[in-house]
């Protein structure tokens, strides 16, 4: 059973930076990802992540790429997101998520994966 725990989030002002962790338990897991979800949107795909033993391969969304930075440390079991000049557009509810049957790919579709985390809150004013 995969258990993943987020951390990290907080508020900030606009331009300012915050750094997510995902820290995974119970399973090894090469698919993995970030998702948000607003008051009153639908969920988003922001980052996906998938590894191999020689190899790691990342997909952002168009609205962070050049902000955010997706990196993952497997002897810590521990999936980090790196946000830098934060915008006010990117408050929300952040969670991390994972896949236990392998994929190879990368992938932003919610449905794609079974393991969520409780999320953590990233505000920005």
């Amino acid at each position: 059973h995969v258990q993943l725990v987020e951390s990290g989030g907080g508020s900030v002002l606009t331009g300012g930076s915050l750094r997510l962790s995902c820290l995974v338990s119970g399973y090894t897991v090469n698919n993995m990802a970030w998702f948000r979800q607003a008051p009153g949107k639908e969920r988003e795909g922001v980052t996906s992540i998938y590894t191999t033993n020689s190899s790691s391969y990342i997909l952002y969304v168009d609205s962070v790429k050049g902000r955010f930075t997706l990196s993952k440390d497997n002897a810590k079991n521990t999936l980090y997101l790196q946000m830098n000049s934060l915008k006010p557009e990117d408050s929300a509810m952040y969670y991390c998520a994972a896949r236990t049957s392998w994929v190879a790919g990368v992938m932003l579709s919610g449905e794609k994966y079974n393991y969520f985390g409780q999320g953590t809150q990233v505000t920005v004013s």
